[in-house]
């Protein structure tokens, strides 16, 4: 029985919030995922307030004509780049919490410290972008359909754990549903604690051991 089922949806309502899913439109003197991709490491790197046009303009190789032509305007670009972080960095640790015939322990660990992992990566920007920007919405500095999107990101993660803890057969024998969405909590907690850690030079060996701490917390031992 797959008990993320719903994540599926979840994840794609995310993904075609404001409109559908990216499409590649006629040919263009630059290849576009490149440019996307900087653009995405640069607000990873600054944030959405801290990033300039002409940060992202001469990351991404383009000019301000091209951008606009390509992506749309500052907000809109963003947005894509959001959606492609969580479709080229987060999706990928998913199939590590549904890899059947692995105990909870195991997969709930492999998970974070495969975030963990994408967190200090040394190729990339610390910490996580969503992360990162999530802290710039109370500023009111994120524009409407952008932060509409991070809190729609925040939720999903919550629920994902929430559905885990409440679902999973182990989780239940171990009683982690009575308290479903106060361990999702926790776990998601940590994760976002790890990325501000890595973000600040923290190397993943130390928080390898917050990851053990974490699950011996919620009372997986």
């Amino acid at each position: 029985m797959n008990f993320f089922l719903p994540l599926g949806k979840i994840y794609g309502d995310l993904l075609t919030l404001n409109g559908k899913k990216m499409a590649s439109g006629r040919r263009r003197e630059f290849d576009e995922d490149i440019a996307l991709r900087n653009a995405m490491e640069v607000f990873w790197l600054k944030g959405y307030a801290g990033a300039s046009l002409s940060d992202l303009t001469q990351s991404m190789g383009i000019n301000k004509t091209s951008m606009y032509s390509a992506f749309g305007n500052k907000s809109a670009l963003f947005v894509k780049a959001t959606k492609h972080y969580i479709e080229t960095e987060m999706l990928s640790h998913l199939k590590i919490l549904q890899e059947a015939g692995v105990p909870l322990k195991k997969r709930l660990k492999n998970y974070m410290l495969s975030v963990v992992s994408m967190q200090c990566a040394s190729e990339q920007p610390k910490g996580c972008f969503l992360v990162l920007c999530q802290s710039e919405i109370v500023t009111g500095g994120i524009p409407e359909d952008a932060a509409e999107l991070l809190k729609k990101e925040d939720e999903m993660a919550t629920q994902m754990f929430t559905n885990l803890f409440s679902r999973d057969p182990e989780a239940i024998s171990l009683g982690l549903d009575k308290h479903a969405q106060t361990n999702a909590l926790t776990i998601y907690t940590i994760l976002k604690g790890t990325a501000s850690m890595a973000r600040s030079g923290v190397p993943a060996s130390e928080l390898h051991q917050v990851v053990d701490n974490a699950l011996r917390g919620i009372g997986i031992n």
